[in-house]
């Protein structure tokens, strides 16, 4: 069982918890983005269950009528074993997604596996359309990447990136990563043909994303965590579309554990909670 802090950010432990969630989210106008928690396997046969674990999802989310969708980490489908293990295991999952009409997002992991996760979503994006993959602003390939996925079917998300990637491939700093961040977005929404989705919850990036609206008219949702601005993403969803991302499964201590230290005001609501018992 999850204690009190952890079920800030993390729906529960099994399927069928994380769907309830999505029900609640359904009642608010937000929809759900579902990740199964794990990552970094070296083994295929880890890789292999979540896999399995994601077409049961999807069968799951088949039988209701909520606004459901999937992200899949790369390195979580195998590929830290091999790329072939990942395109095998990714392929099982959309494929299962595809038969349900359910979304499936690629996650971004660190730059290492920029390039395989770009290449596996080209392919299916070419070959089914519903696939979305994640940019990093932070890092300075991604103009050009960019270039590359705008005519491309399916979504891409822009975050600002986490990954602590090294200065020569990385932009530094948070005032040049947020301007990077503006300008990767501005480029999305003038040359995107819709499919852009907004991943901040910096009210300023989501001032810069409503005037971009409306100044191009390019279709776009909002993205962000569970248990982060969650007053703010109801308001949003008045008149946004906005998506939460929610993960589940057994493997949530290292992710809870990251969302307390990479945000000074999320680990000061945890401490005060904890304080206050």
């Amino acid at each position: 069982m999850l204690p009190p802090l952890a079920r800030r950010f993390v729906a529960g432990e099994s399927a069928a918890a994380a769907l309830e969630h999505a029900r609640r989210l359904d009642k608010d106008g937000i929809g759900t983005i579902l990740n199964l928690l794990g990552e970094h396997y070296h083994d295929r046969a880890p890789a292999d269950a979540d896999a399995d674990a994601y077409c049961r999802l999807v069968e799951d989310i088949g039988t209701t009528d909520l606004r459901v969708c999937l992200s899949v980490k790369p390195t979580q489908l195998g590929l830290s074993v091999g790329e072939d293990v990942f395109r095998e295991n990714l392929a099982r999952v959309v494929e299962a997604a595809t038969e349900q009409d359910a979304f499936v997002w690629l996650d971004m992991e660190d730059h290492t596996t920029t390039d395989a996760t770009l290449d596996a979503f080209e392919h299916h994006a070419r070959e089914h359309g519903d696939v979305g993959v994640c940019v990093q602003a932070n890092l300075r390939r991604t103009p050009a990447d960019l270039e590359r996925l705008a005519p491309l079917p399916g979504k891409v998300r822009l975050v600002k990136g986490a990954y602590d990637p090294p200065a020569s491939i990385a932009i530094q700093g948070q005032k040049a990563v947020d301007e990077a961040y503006r300008d990767l977005l501005a480029s999305m929404f003038e040359h995107f043909d819709g499919g852009v989705a907004v991943g901040s919850h910096d009210p300023a990036m989501l001032a810069e994303a409503a005037s971009l609206h409306d100044r191009y008219g390019t279709d776009y949702e909002i993205q962000m965590l569970m248990g982060v601005r969650e007053g703010a993403q109801r308001e949003l969803a008045r008149h946004r579309e906005v998506w939460q991302y929610v993960p589940h499964g057994s493997r949530w201590l290292s992710y809870f554990y990251r969302r307390l230290t990479e945000n000074v005001g999320t680990a000061s609501f945890a401490l005060r909670a904890l304080l206050s018992g």
